[in-house]
């Protein structure tokens, strides 16, 4: 938690392999943070709860400049937003990102932090799992290069995708070598 800072506009990135990952974080996270997720999962009393605890439903195949600008509001008046920038759930390897962590991050110079989560996929095989052990990773704040533009949305992207995806690689070894002790 010492990488979480305490004041100021934060966007929290992590990795993502399951539906549980946001509440998650959600619940560790020492600061209220807002996260942008799928429209589809805002329906019913489930997307009640989440629009009324102020998650901002963002539909992955449209542009949709409304979830966004709140997100941006948000931050810029020192809040935090938490973002998954691969956009769906997989093996959460970081392999590819969207750009919206990084425009939110240029437009605002909020702070990243980069998050690892592992755990919270029930592994190929295995029956049902009661109170899974969860490692949660939190990496060093950084900052992007500030600017304005498609180049400066794109580098921050790739600077994203990088610290993320090297938070979760350390995670892996670490765990790795724990299964192996």
């Amino acid at each position: 938690m010492e990488h979480v800072p305490l004041r100021g506009p934060v966007v929290f990135v992590a990795n993502h392999t399951n539906f549980i990952d946001g509440a998650v974080l959600f619940g560790l996270l020492p600061r209220r943070t807002s996260f942008l997720i799928k429209a589809e999962a805002v329906t019913g009393a489930l997307g009640w709860l989440l629009d009324h605890v102020g998650q901002y439903a963002i539909n992955r195949t449209a542009p949709q400049r409304d979830p966004l600008l709140k997100a941006l509001e948000q931050l810029k008046q020192g809040g935090c937003i938490g973002v998954f920038p691969e956009g769906s759930r997989g093996a959460g390897l970081v392999e590819s990102v969207f750009n919206g962590a990084g425009w939110l991050a240029v437009r605002t110079g909020a702070v990243v932090v980069p998050i690892a989560i592992r755990g919270t996929t029930r592994p190929t095989g295995s029956g049902r799992r009661f109170r899974p052990f969860v490692d949660v990773s939190i990496g060093e704040s950084f900052t992007v290069q500030p600017g304005s533009g498609k180049r400066a949305v794109d580098a921050a992207t790739a600077l994203i995708q990088q610290r993320l995806s090297a938070r979760v690689a350390e995670l892996d070894a670490q765990l790795a070598a724990r299964d192996a002790a």
